[in-house]
């Protein structure tokens, strides 16, 4: 093979060979229990997305399914429909009563909130933003902890026709600013604070400092959920309560064209001008209700369901509030850690609520390997019945882990592969239908076509790896970037043609047609003239009964070109010497060979990650090559990255 091309491939290296069948008394129950629903949805994919439309209620049916004229594309149009009546209005005569939310405040409080109490709360405040000046098309900023406030915020907006703006509760001021400036939101509604770890995190302070810099926002409305004592601007603040006891409960939902704009939803990490990632309405309802119907196999009736995300995210706009919602289930909603007060919290709140689907990421589910097996033993988790992970590709053993000690080892877990753009899951197992293999998210979901190709975009088949890419829209996909649409096409449809949409993952295809994500290109590194996902070592170093987390960075090696460089935390009661880095280093070799092996290994209590747990390798990238550090406002640990700096430089002192 030419060098050029070698440069160029993404070499599969990891073979994971166990598999899991769905057990037989699931499948008799399942959502989905017939092959043929992949073979229909193949075969007339416009077909099968009609019938997942039917779902909705709709106030004027569509005209046409799909338009497309690459890379734009647009579903259901001349279909009318709303949002939050179709996520409150139509449960009302039926199952009103049922509770839309369990709610846990992180220091111990729990409410029960209804459909019909959440329909009440959601007409309310959609009137009192029309009466603050809010109009249909105009943004609103939110700013709010993991409170019942927040979906009703949401839902209030979409009600009455205005986009929302969710800015994640663990973002700077000057991450709200940017975001508030670009969408030019009219309103923004926020919190005096939330809790987080026992502390409460200043949301309006912050607040207050965002808006010094910003000239849209006209009003503030601000929720009373810690009492803690905060500046309140005369003319411009307004509490929540207040306005929301003294509105109508009687606000019509507004008839909105499907292709009418929901949610803006800013994707973070990135560098320069944060990009506001658009959804709209009709297509984006249809991709979430179908996904988390089949995939999480919900039955409303009994269900309670946990997605263990925050909504400033896309998985909980998606699987918090409005998949659920338009599903018409009952879900845990929670306001704060997993480990406080202690590292049983999760499974506390399983046990008291009886949930049966868990849906997390998989930091999340390492953290837990590492904090040991004794506080999901101490409690009952026998109500669970579907597992699932979302984020970032899942490796084998923390799969296992979570099937043994959370499913009670018979429980299905559905690995999801999906993003901010998508909107909606792409790549999963159908649990009734599909043989797991731990790791790979498997086949696309229905109606979804996927590929894996080379730098040249042709397929790469069974065996290969190389680049992710989608060669339908599905409808939920993103529209556009707000007010930056040449932006949507150099980004996303430049590298492969305008009918190809490329999402900067890299994967590769098994000999049954599974897919295993690499992780981001980005992440891949160049060792010995071979393209290498940090991905699979971490997978490898994981393996590894003493490591309980991993993460695993290239840094140039003037005379080796580039070396991995692995950071890695161990298991309690364990040390992480020179005897156990030389072990892994001898794991790595035999697991994915020799040329994967890392040239050094850190030791570390932890990793920098984010609130939404993922692990922050541009931090790490930046420690291992000496540079100085990026922008470290997000970290929920940030003093971590001290102490992993200091251990650094010791080893690289030693080195010489």
């Amino acid at each position: 093979m030419p060098e050029k091309e070698v440069e160029k491939t993404i070499d599969a290296l990891l073979q994971e060979r166990r598999t899991f069948e769905p057990p037989k008394e699931f499948t008799e129950q399942a959502n989905a229990s017939d092959p043929a629903i992949y073979e229909e949805a193949e075969r007339d994919p416009e077909g099968w997305w009609e019938s997942q439309a039917e779902r909705l209620d709709w106030f004027e049916r569509w005209d046409t399914v799909l338009e497309q004229d690459p890379p734009w594309h647009k579903w259901f149009v001349g279909g009318k429909l709303n949002a939050s009546y179709n996520c409150l209005d139509r449960h009302l005569e039926s199952h009103g009563d049922r509770v839309a939310y369990h709610w846990v405040g992180e220091p111990g409080e729990t409410r029960d909130v209804s459909y019909r109490e959440l329909h009440e709360e959601v007409s309310r405040l959609a009137n009192a933003l029309k009466d603050l000046g809010v109009a249909k098309g105009d943004r609103v900023a939110i700013y709010m902890p993991m409170i019942p406030e927040l979906p009703a915020a949401m839902l209030a907006c979409a009600r009455i026709g205005a986009p929302h703006s969710v800015v994640f509760g663990g973002f700077s001021a000057e991450s709200l600013r940017d975001r508030i400036n670009d969408a030019e939101c009219k309103v923004l509604i926020t919190a005096d604070g939330g809790y987080r770890k026992g502390n409460v995190v200043p949301l309006k302070d912050n607040a207050d400092e965002a808006l010094e810099s910003t000239e849209s926002i006209e009003k503030v409305v601000v929720v009373q959920r810690t009492d803690e004592d905060v500046n309140m601007v005369e003319g411009r603040d307004v509490v929540y309560s207040e306005i929301v006891q003294a509105a109508s409960a009687d606000c019509p939902a507004e008839p909105m064209d499907a292709e009418d704009i929901l949610y803006i939803l800013y994707t973070s990490g990135t560098t320069g001008k944060p990009k506001g990632i658009v959804h709209t309405t009709g297509g984006y309802l249809t991709g979430v209700a179908s996904t988390h119907h089949y995939i999480f196999d919900i039955k409303p009736e009994s269900d309670v369901y946990w997605c263990a995300a925050d909504i400033g995210w896309v998985t909980g706009h998606s699987y918090i509030v409005y998949g659920p919602l338009v599903n018409g289930c009952t879900s845990i909603l929670y306001e704060g850690a997993p480990d406080h007060p202690d590292k049983d919290r999760w499974w506390s709140i399983i046990e008291d609520h009886r949930a049966t689907i868990l849906y997390t990421a998989p930091t999340a589910i390492r953290s837990c390997m590492k904090w040991g097996v004794d506080y999901p033993q101490k409690h009952d988790l026998s109500s669970l019945r579907v597992l699932g992970s979302v984020g970032e590709p899942i490796n084998p053993e923390a799969w296992i882990w979570y099937q043994e000690f959370i499913g009670g080892g018979k429980t299905p877990v559905v690995d999801t592969w999906w993003q901010t753009e998508t909107g909606q899951i792409v790549i999963s197992a159908l649990p009734g239908l599909t043989t797991l293999k731990p790791g790979s998210a498997t086949k696309p979901f229905p109606g979804s076509f996927a590929d894996v190709v080379d730098e040249s975009g042709e397929p790469v088949g069974p065996g290969g790896g190389g680049y992710l890419v989608l060669k339908r829209p599905v409808p939920a996909m993103f529209r556009t970037i707000f007010n930056d649409a040449d932006r949507y096409v150099e980004t996303y449809f430049e590298r492969f043609g305008n009918d190809v949409y490329f999402p900067g993952d890299g994967a590769k295809l098994d000999d049954d047609g599974y897919y295993w994500l690499l992780g981001r290109v980005d992440d891949v590194m160049n060792i010995a003239g071979h393209r290498i996902s940090t991905y699979e070592v971490e997978s490898a170093l994981v393996d590894h009964p003493d490591v309980a987390e991993a993460a695993v960075v290239g840094r140039v090696d003037p005379k080796e070109g580039e070396t991995i460089v692995a950071f890695c935390t161990v298991k309690s009661g364990v040390e992480g010497d020179d005897d156990l880095m030389q072990e892994l280093r001898g794991h790595v070799a035999k697991v994915i060979g020799k040329l994967a092996r890392p040239h050094s290994i850190i030791f570390t209590d932890d990793l920098p990650k984010t609130r939404s747990g993922k692990i922050m390798r541009r931090l790490l990238r930046d420690v291992a090559t000496g540079q100085e550090l990026g922008d470290v406002s997000t970290l929920q640990n940030a003093p971590i990255l001290d102490a992993i700096k200091a251990k650094a430089s010791s080893q690289a002192a030693d080195d010489e």
